[in-house]
């Protein structure tokens, strides 16, 4: 059955399946510098907001991602004071990250500053931190940041971008988690959203091999449920320089903040991996 124009539907090709959200109304779609961002009104998910067709985040379900990109990472630091977001425009990344009383300062670069006005305007329950002094918010290219970043200067990078093409491409090269390496402080971790651990089983296993590459001693993945991403099911790929992840159970079981997902039950069990992932990825450190 075909769905008509009071639906949004977004199609993944390589696994010839689709993603469809009902929707009442098409309430804002503009060309930047960079991609078509369309924002939405659904029946059933609140907003939506999409990238040159691809869905983003949604009003009802965007807490997934944005707590299970933050949270294992920060509690499997021992002090996670100086963060660095590269992507994110939604600021919910950013959110999640100012609730740790460890930070101390959080900077946020994403290239294309309509993401995040379109976000102030339409997902304000997102950007309630922006003004908070801890944070700085900067429009540029990260790479080029990265680039010239003090070496041994951050303890957190978390990579919150759009799929591999288009402006998120390059944020998943060798040369760009070169950069990320050398800005990190000895006991530093890298984060990526690392997509579907169903359909992109090769596309973690490069990743794997590329931080590898670079100098990560282990990488580690955390599964999670993504509604309306590409098989509602997806992950995020931490990598640590020195090998270490010191999860900090206690403190993640009386945390001081509310989540809607995330809890020290979580964080463990979000890294136990089935059996094919198991066979496929044997360079993955085991929580």
């Amino acid at each position: 059955m075909s769905l008509d124009h009071t639906w949004f539907s977004e199609s993944y090709t390589p696994s010839g399946s689709a993603f469809s959200l009902k929707i009442t109304d098409k309430i804002h779609s503009e060309q930047s510098k960079f991609q078509t961002i369309d924002i939405y009104q659904t029946e059933t998910f609140g907003k939506l907001m999409v990238i040159d067709g691809c869905t983003m985040v949604t009003t009802r379900d965007n807490f997934f991602y944005h707590e299970m990109m933050t949270h294992p990472l920060l509690y499997s630091h021992n002090n996670p004071e100086h963060i660095l977001i590269i992507g994110g425009g939604d600021c919910g990344t950013l959110q999640q990250v100012l609730k740790h009383p460890t930070t101390q300062s959080a900077t946020q670069i994403d290239i294309d500053e309509r993401v995040t006005a379109l976000a102030n305007i339409h997902f304000p329950e997102l950007c309630t931190d922006n003004n908070d002094p801890r944070a700085t918010i900067l429009f540029e290219d990260g790479i080029d940041w990265i680039r010239k970043a003090q070496k041994n200067s951050l303890d957190i990078i978390v990579v919150d971008s759009t799929e591999p093409e288009g402006p998120g491409e390059v944020l998943f090269t060798d040369e760009f988690y070169g950069y990320c390496f050398n800005a990190l402080k000895e006991n530093g971790i890298l984060a990526i959203q690392s997509e579907s651990p169903f359909y992109h089983v090769d596309l973690l296993n490069t990743l794997c091999h590329r931080f590898k590459k670079v100098g990560f001693k282990s990488t580690r993945l955390h599964h999670y449920p993504q509604p309306i991403y590409p098989s509602g099911w997806w992950s995020t790929l931490l990598a640590s320089k020195n090998g270490e992840f010191a999860f900090r159970k206690q403190d993640a079981e009386h945390k001081s903040f509310v989540t809607k997902y995330y809890n020290a039950n979580i964080h463990e069990s979000s890294q136990i991996l089935p059996e094919y992932l198991l066979k496929a990825l044997p360079q993955l450190t085991q929580g």
